[in-house]
């Protein structure tokens, strides 16, 4: 199964590997679901079923005009699920991914859901508010949008360099893999790239906690200048008494890359709790 249709008739690229209990893998912006390969091949030989797709507008999914909000990809990932016909899944959410998983959640009532991971993710609400003040300033979005519409390829050269956290005295991955990511992100719309970026920045989930009623796991770095964990991880965890919260300590936002196989261990050890639960009962 290569390709999926949404209930707007957009096809969604899916990669769909293994056999066993799904793991459905949502990637980042403004990335692909490449980003979970690593992963999606650890979670198949450890006799799960890891099922990764490409949001619309991104990678090789369709590029319609319209539905990079929330509601809409919330519903995208409902049809992945129903497509596939992943039941008693874990639903996976890298970065803006996090926020499918919430919307998907509340949304769709957690419909075939047995478990929820949010990683580097931007929940609960990444926008600086008089009741938000750890959030991030809109004057920083404001400038990613400048600079997107000014130069994109020149923008997420840097952005990657931080993505990574690659500076002076910290190499964690290879340029070729800044290089990748941004040939990756080139691929997208340029309409859903700035559309998302304003959904991530800009989308209140915190009404969504309240549907996480599945055991969830959530990993951030403590590094992280792309989605802050003081923001995000730190606010969710304590509004979701069924979550387990791993930081990894010095850790950049692209965790997939600069801890791949910690990551991997992490998700297989979330996943084999719940295999052991169901075989208990």
């Amino acid at each position: 199964m290569a390709y999926i249709t949404t209930r707007d008739n957009t096809r969604l690229y899916v990669k769909d590997w293994g056999s066993g209990r799904p793991v459905i893998l949502i990637h980042g912006w403004p990335l692909s679901a490449d980003t979970w390969d690593e992963a999606a091949t650890a979670i198949a030989n450890a006799g799960f079923r890891a099922i990764a797709y490409d949001r619309r507008g991104f990678g090789r999914s369709d590029q319609p005009w319209n539905g990079y909000n929330y509601d809409t990809l919330a519903d995208d990932l409902a049809a992945v699920i129903a497509e596939t016909g992943a039941n008693n899944a874990t639903i996976v959410g890298f970065s803006m991914g996090g926020g499918e998983v919430a919307r998907y959640m509340s949304r769709h009532g957690g419909r075939n859901v047995a478990q929820a991971a949010l990683i580097s993710s931007v929940v609960p609400y990444m926008l600086k508010t008089p009741d938000n003040p750890n959030g991030v300033d809109q004057a920083t979005f404001d400038q990613i949008t400048a600079s997107l519409k000014e130069d994109r390829a020149h923008f997420f050269t840097s952005f990657f360099r931080d993505f990574y956290g690659v500076g002076l005295m910290s190499h964690p991955v290879s340029d070729e893999v800044i290089e990748w990511s941004r040939n990756v992100a080139l691929l997208a719309s340029f309409n859903a790239t700035l559309s998302c970026a304003n959904a991530f920045a800009t989308t209140d989930f915190r009404p969504d906690l309240a549907a996480f009623t599945v055991p969830t796991l959530i990993v951030h770095g403590t590094a992280d200048t792309i989605v802050p964990i003081d923001t995000s991880a730190r606010q969710a965890a304590s509004s979701l008494p069924s979550a387990t919260l791993i930081e990894y300590e010095g850790g950049p936002h692209g965790l997939f890359a600069t801890h791949k196989d910690r990551l991997a261990n992490d998700l297989l050890a979330f996943l084999q709790q719940a295999q052991s639960q169901r075989t208990l009962g």
